[in-house]
């Protein structure tokens, strides 16, 4: 069952997005070499229980950690560790999310460590730059599709543009959600698909966009411990996701970091797009 917030809920929802866009940026500054996963994990926890809210993973189906993070060819729901120690170059995945009186905001980030402000493009060649770039360009197009009136498959078909030209595999078994009290609530949100399909978006839906892009194929595999997730063909993986409001106003990111637009729409000019090749390098 799709459930819609009222204007009071998604403010609630507002400012659980507030406590995790916040929390990426700390994690972004502490992002680099030599850091261990498990650090990062207990940052995140100190940073989200000092705001007042409690962390959304933690204990969720057994998960349990703060954060996930999921390096390299890791796709989604990697487990923090202490062996887990990065290094220069590694794509680091984080997911995280926080509950403020009883209301879930959920984002996803893909940072290359060592150039978390894309300041060192030394560290990584441009192939996997572009790769994030443009995955994160695919999460910005299925935002700014989440508009009142829209098909949720317009989203889908959005974020699967940025993919295609690429041939990017496109992760099909884990995809966006709603979100609410609930960190997983209907409907699904794929990132692909043909537009002009499914329920119609309506005022107070809220939803976690978040696309997931593979270097090679589309296939995954779930490792040992039933909970990270890997391309089965080893190949780099990245993953970006914010929470979004349905509004009459337009699409709403309640998760939107300080270098991002909470409305899009109303500030296309600060949107992240892809460079192409020329600009990239």
């Amino acid at each position: 069952m799709i459930v819609r917030k009222s204007p009071g809920e998604v403010a609630v929802m507002a400012r659980a997005g507030r406590v995790v866009a916040d929390l990426h940026e700390v994690l972004r500054e502490a992002v680099r070499p030599g850091v261990s996963t498990m650090q990062l994990d207990e940052i995140a926890e100190r940073e989200v229980r000092s705001r007042g809210a409690v962390p959304s993973f933690k204990g969720y189906r057994g998960f349990p950690a703060t954060l996930c993070t999921s390096v390299n060819h890791e796709i989604v729901h990697g487990i923090p560790s202490r062996d887990v120690v990065l290094r220069e170059g590694d794509l680091i995945k984080i997911d995280a999310g926080a509950i403020v009186d009883g209301y879930h905001g959920d984002s996803a980030v893909t940072w290359i460590v060592g150039n978390a402000y894309g300041d060192n493009p030394g560290v990584v060649d441009d192939e996997v730059a572009a790769l994030v770039e443009r995955t994160r360009a695919g999460l910005w197009a299925g935002v700014c599709a989440a508009t009142a009136g829209a098909r949720l498959s317009d989203i889908s078909a959005a974020v699967e543009a940025r993919a295609l030209p690429h041939r990017y595999g496109v992760v099909k078994e884990y995809v966006g959600h709603g979100i609410g009290r609930s960190l997983h609530e209907d409907p699904h949100v794929p990132n692909y698909g043909r537009p002009g399909r499914g329920p119609r978006l309506l005022s107070g839906l809220v939803l976690a966009i978040e696309p997931m892009f593979n270097l090679g194929t589309a296939d995954t595999e779930t490792l040992a411990d039933d909970w990270t997730v890997v391309t089965a063909d080893g190949a780099l993986s990245a993953h970006w996701e914010h929470t979004v409001a349905v509004t009459d106003d337009g699409p709403w990111v309640l998760t939107a970091r300080a270098d991002e637009p909470a409305w899009p729409l109303r500030d296309p000019s600060r949107v992240p797009r892809a460079l192409d090749a020329a600009q990239a390098r």
